[in-house]
């Protein structure tokens, strides 16, 4: 019986499991997806004020498509065998999908670093909530103007006052020109305050200390910029990105059966790209708050299933409070 093996219950993971499932067919496949809890986070949702609410169950998603949940963390790929040791255990494939996802890289040598708050994780968000509960009208300063760091602007300026820093000279600068008017619009309605080509160099005791050499008020300072790729690449790729992304091109898999969702692409996309669809097309909710969807390795072919074409253009789509969601197709 073929085994396609999956690493990671993100997105990604789960949609790879599902496309496994329904390219099947009839075959004989086995799918067994790899991590270490039983919850589907969703990361696009952290940042709203009950991230506990955050979660679906991976067996009401894996069980009813025929696919099995080792709970587990995996930590040697060996490609040349075509194993993967989970928790000591190991677990052979005919193919591997590595979909383990990425953190968030704090900085190194920040003063204050050990007051950052974030919402990388559950556990992070549920830190910011706790920390902000009980106090009105906070001070927050959120450090990053992209998707995570608008989501949580937006969301935390409605419960106090808000200064958004980035080193760009615009907000929401991956979203490009086209949707930052109607950002800047909602900012403004929400009362949140941009620092714009600046950062923050220190975080004490109820204030952050900006690169411009002012000092604001901060009942939290929230990180949301850099990120970092597994370091599972590490062991299927001697070829990384400044991102720890495994490089691709168009028409080859450069790892024999093994494919990485969200791998970094060499040239764009074309219609007659070959992906599996679960991770080429994400679900609304990994495609709107948080994410960036990116093309995956080009001809996963989910063991004997024919490749499905890759979808050709995506939507962005970004919460800003009580606004409408900005964003913009490409």
């Amino acid at each position: 019986m073929a085994h396609v093996v999956i690493i990671g219950g993100g997105f990604a993971g789960v949609w790879s499991a599902a496309g496994a499932a329904l390219a099947r067919g009839d075959a004989d496949l086995r799918i067994t997806l790899i991590a270490p809890n039983e919850q589907l986070v969703l990361r696009p949702r952290l940042y709203e004020p009950e991230p506990e609410l955050a979660t679906v169950e991976l067996n009401r998603i894996l069980e009813p498509i025929g696919a099995e949940h080792v709970r587990a963390s995996v930590s040697t790929i060996d490609t040349d065998r075509r194993v993967v040791v989970a928790d000591g255990n190991e677990i052979g494939y005919d193919r591997l999908v590595l979909a383990a996802g990425s953190r968030l890289v704090r900085p190194d040598g920040l003063p204050g670093a050990e007051r950052l708050f974030d919402i990388d994780t559950p556990d992070g968000a549920r830190r910011l909530t706790d920390h902000l509960r009980d106090r009105e009208d906070h001070s927050v300063v959120v450090v990053g103007a992209g998707f995570v760091g608008l989501e949580a602007a937006t969301e935390l300026a409605a419960r106090g006052r808000v200064l958004l820093v980035d080193r760009s000279a615009v907000v929401g600068d991956q979203l490009g020109a086209g949707p930052r008017e109607v950002i800047e619009a909602a900012l403004d309605d929400l009362g949140v305050e941009r620092r714009l080509g600046t950062t923050v160099t220190e975080v004490g005791d109820g204030y952050a200390v900006l690169s411009d050499g002012s000092r604001v008020e901060a009942d939290a300072v929230v990180w949301s910029v850099g990120m970092r790729a597994s370091e599972l690449t590490r062991q299927i790729s001697a070829e990384l990105d400044h991102l720890g992304r495994v490089p691709w091109t168009i028409g080859c898999v450069p790892f024999p059966r093994c494919s990485s969702p969200g791998t970094r692409p060499r040239q764009r996309s074309t219609p007659s790209t070959r992906s599996c669809r679960p991770a080429s097309t994400p679900p609304r909710s990994a495609r709107s708050p948080g994410t960036t969807p990116r093309p995956t390795c080009s001809t996963c072919r989910c063991a004997t299933s024919p490749p499905v074409p890759m979808s050709p253009a995506w939507t962005w789509a970004v919460p800003v409070g009580s606004s409408p969601g900005a964003g913009t197709a490409g």
